[in-house]
């Protein structure tokens, strides 16, 4: 089974920068899709942004498009997401996904989830 470890949460200002790191260990070639949802409190889990371990192809939601953007490292199997312009409504537990579709919502069956960093913004 994928283990999935987050790191790299933490405060920002507003128009600052982060970066998110993923470790995943345990991944098969089916495995082919990694990503990032976020969630704040008292909504529900929302789809950031994915990538393919195989080609590379990326996927973002609309609000963080040109804002986000998620890379990955296939020798060390780490995805990052890399956050600039962070917004105050970028505040939100951010977590890692690991599926064998490309994936765009929190329903799908996902191999496995991370913990979840907490990533806050301040205006």
């Amino acid at each position: 089974q994928v283990q999935l470890v987050e790191s790299g949460g933490g405060l920002a200002q507003a128009g600052g920068s982060l970066r998110l790191s993923c470790a995943a260990s345990g991944r098969t070639f089916s495995t082919d899709y990694m990503g990032w949802f976020r969630q704040a409190p008292g909504k529900k889990r929302e789809f950031v942004a994915r990538i393919s371990w195989s080609t590379g192809s990326t996927l973002y939601a609309t609000s963080v498009k040109d804002r986000f953007t998620i890379s990955r490292d296939n020798t060390n199997n780490t995805v990052y997401l890399q956050m600039t312009s962070l917004k105050p409504e970028d505040t939100a537990v951010y977590y890692c996904a690991a599926g064998r579709g490309p994936f765009s919502s929190s329903s799908y069956p996902m191999d496995s989830w991370g913990q979840g960093t907490q990533v806050t913004v301040s205006s």
